[in-house]
């Protein structure tokens, strides 16, 4: 069983930086694949960006490669996401996501979820 709970979301203008922060509980958090997605009302769930469980390989969307880096702190059970040059079609409630399989970019095969923080971008 893993908790994910979610930080660091909020209002951000156009060009600007934000870094989410991802708290797992439990002990066996290095064992977990992590990822992020985002949705806005009225879409689907959709990948950002994914660290693997054993050699941090990480993988990313094409709409945030290169502006977006994701990183663990296995020690401290912690998984982050930098946002950089931020637009307004960032904006999205962004979950972290939990899951010892197989590395996956579709949120269907991710077993544990946080909550949830608001990342709002204006213009």
């Amino acid at each position: 069983q893993v908790q994910l709970e979610e930080s660091g979301g909020g209002l951000v203008q156009t060009g600007g930086s934000l870094r989410l922060s991802c708290a797992a509980s439990g002990r066996t958090f290095s064992r977990y694949t992590m990822g992020w997605f985002r949705q806005t009302p009225g879409k689907e769930r959709e990948f950002v960006a994914l660290i693997s469980r054993s050699d941090g390989i990480t993988l990313y969307a094409d709409s945030v490669k290169g502006r977006f880096t994701i990183s663990r702190d296995n020690a401290k059970n912690t998984v982050s996401l930098q946002m950089n040059s931020l637009k307004v079609e960032d904006t999205a409630v962004y979950y972290c996501a939990a899951d010892a399989g197989v590395v996956s970019i579709i949120p269907g095969r991710y077993e544990y979820w946080g909550q949830g923080t608001q990342v709002t971008v204006s213009s």
